[in-house]
């Protein structure tokens, strides 16, 4: 059998830390590797194949747009970008969409998008408030925005034009205010950060503070958005509504596709603007369409805060039992179990050797993040197994 980690040691970048294990193949939440050995992937990617694995609405609309149309610059109009468009437009608060190919690109957008309305109708405003402990992606803007000075600091000197003040508090972002910010850019929970959920009053009162202040408010839903949270957008969650929204991850259900969304009166990009070769390439926006139809059509949405509910009090449960755990955050199914002690990369190699692919977001939190499509009786396998891997890696201490 060929080894492949002994290739990727001699040829590729080494930029990360994998899990010891090669994946061949993928249906619905499950996956296996070149041993034939199967796994429930409570990862995804993570948070990208919402639908699972090989879902047949994203393969039959790969294997039909293949044969029709690949690619085509953006100097012409495509079908499948424009239905997608139009779909994202007539379910959110949103007016206008570009798309992107990742996360960051998504976010860049939305801040050359933020900059120019603070240009132009703030005075030429150009800061941006963020948090700490937020991620927006790996361009260097990008890193200047997140929160994190272990990504930040290897690519100094950074960006400037990002402000960081502490996620969920109201009175520090205010207090950063200053007649140079156009904008707040926040994730609604962050998935990064270790999945930091905020308090349920956060996200109105910052609506309310960039309403009085004159600031756009841009949400990134790279990873909450497209039914992740329990609602199409998780913002909806918080009955407010964004200026600007960035998406990605589920979009498309594992092929590469993002998109920026913003109302009619920050769109204020004129052509030469911005732009992208890749960015809405009609093979990504027709799996995108499709998908995001099926989300909508089939209320996958609802299904997933049903989801969420029974997750949480399974998840709160082992807080009650495993000396290990301690507690759960999270909406929907995106999931973080925080730990007592920085013991996440032993529970998650004690899951994968179990049959179950987790996360260790944070040195002290395991993610999940299971497709939107899992079943309850994968769920309660999935629980099982972790439930045991905490056990065994908390000394099997139990309350």
């Amino acid at each position: 059998m060929t080894d492949w980690r002994a290739i990727e040691s001699r040829v590729f970048m080494t930029t990360g830390r994998r899990l010891p294990v090669v994946l061949v193949r993928g249906e619905g939440s499950r996956v296996w590797d070149d041993a034939g050995k199967s796994y429930l992937d409570f990862f995804g990617g993570p948070a990208v194949t919402s639908l699972g694995h090989c879902h047949p609405v994203v393969v039959e609309a790969l294997i039909d747009q293949a044969r029709t149309l690949t690619h085509v610059s953006n100097v012409t109009y495509s079908v499948p970008q424009l239905q997608l468009a139009q779909l994202l437009v007539e379910h959110s608060c949103c007016d206008r969409v570009y798309f992107a190919n990742s996360g960051a690109e998504a976010n860049e957008g939305a801040i050359k998008l933020a900059r120019k309305w603070g240009r132009e109708k703030r005075s030429g405003a150009f800061e941006v408030i963020c948090a700490q402990d937020a991620f927006h992606g790996r361009t260097l803007a990008m890193l200047a925005a997140g929160g994190n000075d272990r990504y930040r600091e290897p690519f100094a000197p950074v960006m400037p034009g990002f402000v960081h003040v502490p996620f969920d508090d109201i009175d520090a972002l205010r207090a950063a205010t200053s007649e140079r910010t156009c904008a707040v850019l926040l994730e609604p929970v962050q998935g990064e950060g270790g999945v930091n959920v905020p308090d349920d009053d956060y996200l109105p009162a910052v609506r309310r503070w960039c309403d009085e202040q004159r600031l756009l408010l841009i949400l990134d839903e790279v990873q909450t958005g497209i039914g992740r949270c329990g609602a199409l957008f998780a913002y909806e969650l918080s009955n407010i509504e964004p200026d600007i929204i960035t998406l990605a991850k589920g979009i498309a259900s594992g092929v590469p596709l993002s998109a920026f969304l913003a109302k009619e009166h920050c769109a204020v990009f004129s052509p030469g603007d911005h732009g992208s070769t890749y960015g809405g390439n009609p093979l990504a926006t027709r799996v995108g369409y499709e998908v995001l139809r099926y989300v909508i059509e089939n209320d996958v949405p609802a299904k997933v805060a049903e989801d969420g509910r029974y997750l949480e009090q399974r998840l709160r449960g082992l807080e009650d039992r495993l000396d290990l755990v301690n507690g759960a955050r999270g909406k929907g199914l995106l999931w973080a179990v925080a730990l007592s002690r920085d013991a996440a990369q032993e529970v998650v190699l004690d899951c994968l050797e179990r049959g179950l692919i987790v996360n260790n977001v944070r040195p002290n939190a395991v993610r999940l993040c299971p497709a939107l499509t899992v079943s309850r009786e994968e769920l309660d396998e999935g629980l099982a197994i972790l439930e045991r891997a905490l056990a065994q890696v908390g000394g099997g201490a139990a309350k």
